[in-house]
């Protein structure tokens, strides 16, 4: 494939904000220049969110810069994006989502084997300030064991 098997884009603040329940990977719905874009790396997911509208799960607030060499056909940098789920997926996520406390985060965004750009999207529950603290908790402990041990 070459460098676009390579484009691996993290939602680093997801883990952090967030209790990760169940994952899905998503296919998404892109125009010719988007794709080209992400395989150039260009795409932002830190801000972004699942919402469900009438015809399906759709990601909002991803930026995917323009693409560098589109003329008048680029895309426009913010739009609502289709997420493609089994009908099965999307009657779970839709029945989890509604209720109170959870909500559908995107985590990552790549290139799979066959060249498309997939998505992978998590049920989360949002974590409350002494989570957040514990977390920073066990990732300071960690690095210090790491120290230790690597001496």
């Amino acid at each position: 494939m070459g460098i676009s098997a390579h484009i691996n884009i993290k939602n680093k603040r997801a883990s952090f904000e967030y209790h990760l329940l169940d994952r899905y990977t998503a296919g998404i719905r892109l125009l010719g220049t988007e794709i080209k874009s992400i395989r150039e790396g260009k795409a932002n997911i830190n801000d972004s969110f699942c919402n469900f509208f009438e015809d399906g799960l759709y990601i909002r607030n991803m930026h995917i810069a323009e693409y560098s060499f589109g003329s008048f056909y680029n895309h426009e940098a913010k739009r609502d994006r289709q997420l493609l789920l089994t009908k099965r997926e999307l009657k779970k996520l839709r029945e989890k989502g509604e209720e109170k406390g959870f909500t559908i985060v995107p985590l990552r965004i790549f290139i799979s084997e066959r060249g498309f750009a997939k998505v992978e999207i998590a049920l989360a529950q949002g974590k409350k300030d002494f989570d957040k603290r514990d977390t920073i908790k066990e990732r300071e402990s960690k690095r210090e064991l790491d120290r230790v041990m690597k001496r």
